[in-house]
């Protein structure tokens, strides 16, 4: 069976590794023969001492890298430990051959050897230690990893120096901050569909009782005055319509998010969508002692838009605006062009967005008076829907508001260039 260290190793070109361990025996015996000119028989055995330390490294290193040795071992310590270890060994083994033949007496042989020794010794310690930063760091990066798998999504890595390992630290920290920041929206969509299920059960089940209930009483005889059960079936109706509003909505939501929204775009007069929009609310207003005014500004025509998305659009802020302003109180709609782009603004003079709320108010279900009824705050879309329609057509929306001040919402769109 196949060895599977063998099978996680990166490949090795073996004529690389010869080059590699043999350019300096050939660099080595040159300089041999430049510099002191030796005798042929001196030249020869140092050939063959040094040829055969060269091929004992070169055996021992892709030996090890073969039988994975690295792979085994349980300690990186230990494995630069024996990285130090092995070329001392064959030095101080070269040296003292070397010495043995060079040296007239035994004293100087002797002597060799202890400095060798001490040599072989000091290198060895010196590369536990220099060893051992770079362990500490491999220590320090898989304790983190072990937070993080832990769920310490916030757990960072040091960073330390500018080499791989400080890279790798960073790569690290990267890797960290998305999980955290995909944990983080995961965390908010979960909260999100409880709240969906929560309010949509609520804003459906309310209507539904109201239905259920009055047919009931209108089936079983217990109204039997005709203008009575009129107003009961007005009621009915006003709750199925709100039914089948709020079913539209969350279709239209369903779009957006699944980028299935089509849009067909085409020139089309904004001036006119924006006076059919203010005449349909004409009636409304006035029933709720609501002055309406409305101003467009010359030359903001054709504009690039999906008409019927855009009346929608406006109808939601205008509907909005009405429900938040006082009797007495003004809705203004007013439109202008700014260079390329056409602006319009939708102002009401009603009670205005709390500094807390307006971050949230173009979110899904986002009511900012939590005892606001569907009667009195809808079901939290409309907003939602008109950003996600404004956004379709390449432009944006934003808001701005000052308690009991009103609220100011503007809508930008890029407009067709004029020849």
């Amino acid at each position: 069976m196949k060895n599977p260290l063998f099978a996680t190793r990166l490949p090795v070109n073996l004529w690389r590794v010869a080059g590699s361990i043999f350019l300096p025996f050939l660099i080595a015996l040159a300089l041999f023969y430049v510099l002191l000119a030796p005798p042929l028989a001196d030249f020869g055995l140092m050939i063959v001492l040094m040829g055969a330390t060269t091929l004992v490294s070169f055996l021992a290193a892709y030996g090890a890298y073969r039988l994975g040795w690295v792979y085994r071992s349980p300690r990186f310590r230990w494995t630069l430990l024996v990285a130090y270890a092995l070329p001392g060994l064959l030095v101080f083994i070269n040296m003292w051959v070397t010495a043995k033949m060079m040296f007239a007496n035994q004293h100087d042989l002797l002597l060799a050897t202890v400095l060798l020794i001490f040599a072989s010794g000091i290198a060895m310690v010196v590369g536990f230690f220099l060893s051992e930063g770079l362990t500490e760091r491999i220590k320090e990066l898989s304790q983190t990893a072990e937070r993080v798998a832990t769920g310490e999504l916030a757990a960072r890595v040091p960073v330390r120096g500018r080499d791989e390992m400080a890279e790798l630290a960073r790569t690290f920290n990267d890797m960290a901050a998305h999980l955290q920041e995909s944990d983080q929206k995961q965390r908010e969509v979960e909260t999100l569909r409880r709240d969906l299920i929560a309010w949509v059960g609520h804003d459906l089940r309310t209507p539904l009782t109201s239905v259920r209930v009055i047919l009931e009483a209108l089936g079983d005889g217990l109204v039997e005055d005709p203008p009575t059960a009129q107003r009961y079936l007005r009621t009915a109706q006003s709750d199925i319509r709100a039914l089948s509003q709020l079913i539209d909505d969350l279709f239209e939501l369903s779009q957006l998010d699944a980028g299935g929204l089509k849009l067909e775009l085409q020139p089309d007069n904004l001036s006119d969508l924006l006076s059919d929009t203010l005449e349909s609310f004409t009636e409304p207003a006035r029933r709720q002692q609501v002055a309406l005014a409305g101003q467009v500004a010359p030359g903001i025509d054709p504009v690039l838009l999906d008409a019927p998305r855009i009346s929608r659009v406006l109808t939601n802020l205008l509907s909005n605006a009405l429900q938040h302003t006082p009797p007495g109180g003004q809705v203004s709609l007013r439109a202008w062009r700014a260079t390329t782009l056409v602006k319009i603004e939708v102002r009401d003079s009603g009670e205005g967005i709390r500094e807390e709320d307006l971050a949230h108010v173009f979110e899904r279900f986002y009511r900012g008076d939590k005892s606001r009824t569907r009667a009195t705050g809808g079901a939290g879309l409309g907003l939602a829907i008109a950003r996600g329609i404004v956004e379709a057509h390449g432009g944006t929306i934003a808001v701005e508001s000052t308690p009991g001040q009103g609220a100011c919402f503007l809508i930008t769109l890029p407009q067709i260039q004029k020849s």
